[in-house]
């Protein structure tokens, strides 16, 4: 039996705290760019004083590698889940806009309860 797959994203409006449109998002995808680099910079780091109390010289390994079509395969898979990651707000923000949940929406909803 295959469990049924739930959306993971967060219904309703999110905080906005720039005036200009996209502002957000765009915040939210450096954030996110930034802690993909800081974590690669760090293992590489490791990796790299791995590899040279081993003796090798893993600048002239890396340019000389060739991969192969799993690791292709891999990074690719990889790419995707990574951009999914990136784009999220802007992917959430567009759902929102299918399923009607815009800023009129939200406050033609909020009159209706305060007049209820």
């Amino acid at each position: 039996m295959t469990a049924a797959r739930l959306p993971r994203d967060a219904r309703g409006r999110r905080p906005q705290f720039y005036a200009a449109q996209g502002l957000d998002q765009a915040m939210s995808m450096i954030l996110v760019l930034a802690a993909e680099l800081s974590v690669m910079r760090e293992r590489m780091d490791t990796l790299e004083g791995v590899l040279a109390a081993h003796g090798i010289d893993a600048t002239a390994a890396i340019e000389a590698h060739e991969p192969s079509p799993e690791t292709l395969a891999r990074r690719e898979a990889w790419r995707q889940a990574f951009l999914a990651r990136l784009y999220y707000l802007a992917r959430k923000d567009a759902a929102d806009a299918a399923r009607g949940e815009t800023e009129q929406a939200f406050r033609r909803t909020i009159e209706d309860i305060a007049q209820a």
